[in-house]
């Protein structure tokens, strides 16, 4: 019995050296494992959700930022309610659509945790016609096209007013909704239809609230021909890059592309070319 000690501490010691290494190799393939996910998703793209009228001047970013080594992928949405429902899920890291009153007002609404990230370019809006060369033209009865959103609506309100078509109760409420006219000589007859699809809308109306990236998208009018124009130069009106509460910005990637949508030259000539030089103004100055 005493001679079989030497080969039971060899088993017991070889049996030690084999789970040590065992342990070894796991934790190097777990620690492999880990870093080839954290460089993954570092090299991951930056997904940002936007308007197809928005799309062509980010996508020259987009152009620009691949230079630098920064992956960005666009996905476009053709409303105005997915994009921030994709955001508030995490699916999408940004979105690009919105200005802050339709922000505030989809968190008022929802409770969706989003904030702004930085701003874009702002443009003004206008009052279009295919009938009608000017405003004192429109019949009794006219059919006018404004958006259904309150945020939307109060401002084509605004800019109804501004062309002395309509009176609000309160002149200066930016989310006067129909129910707040005060006055209305030409008994103006509103057609409410989600905001992206007020260009299109222009053919079957005598007039439109209508913005001219949408418009130069639908093809449905000149961009420039408004009958009149917001005197509105307000960045609260700015396009947003949106983020949910807390986005921490792996590799500073998000602050980086801003940079380059806000600066590259090649970026403010696509949207000089897709709003018209003199309609739009940089919402972050």
């Amino acid at each position: 019995m005493a001679k079989s000690q030497p080969k039971t501490v060899w088993i017991v010691a070889t049996v030690a050296l084999i789970a040590i290494v065992a342990a070894v190799i796991w934790n190097q393939t777990r620690s492999t494992a880990t870093a080839d996910q954290t460089q993954n998703n570092a090299l991951a793209p930056l997904i940002i959700g936007v308007g197809p009228s928005l799309a062509k001047p980010l996508q020259v970013a987009v152009d620009e930022a691949k230079k630098q080594g920064i992956a960005v992928k666009l996905v476009e949405f053709s409303d105005w309610n997915t994009p921030n429902i994709t955001l508030n899920h995490g699916d999408i890291d940004a979105n690009f659509f919105q200005h802050q009153p339709f922000l505030d007002n989809v968190i008022k609404e929802t409770g969706f945790k989003l904030t702004a990230f930085a701003a874009g370019a702002a443009s003004h809006v206008g009052l279009y016609s295919k009938k009608y060369t000017d405003l004192t033209a429109l019949p009794q009865q006219a059919k006018v096209v404004v958006p259904n959103d309150p945020v939307n609506q109060g401002r084509a309100l605004l800019l109804l007013q501004q062309a002395k078509l309509i009176q609000l109760n309160d002149p200066k409420n930016t989310l006067s909704g129909l129910k707040d006219i005060a006055s209305n000589p030409k008994d103006l007859q509103f057609i409410e239809v989600e905001g992206p699809q007020t260009a299109r809308a222009l053919d079957d109306a005598d007039l439109a609230f209508g913005y001219p990236h949408y418009l130069r998208l639908a093809k449905t009018a000149d961009p420039e021909s408004a009958l009149v124009f917001d005197d509105n130069s307000n960045v609260q009106y700015a396009i947003l890059f949106v983020v949910r509460e807390g986005y921490s910005d792996p590799q500073d990637r998000l602050k980086r592309f801003v940079a380059i949508y806000q600066n590259s030259p090649q970026v403010k000539a696509a949207l000089d070319q897709d709003f018209g030089a003199k309609l739009w103004f940089p919402g972050w100055k």
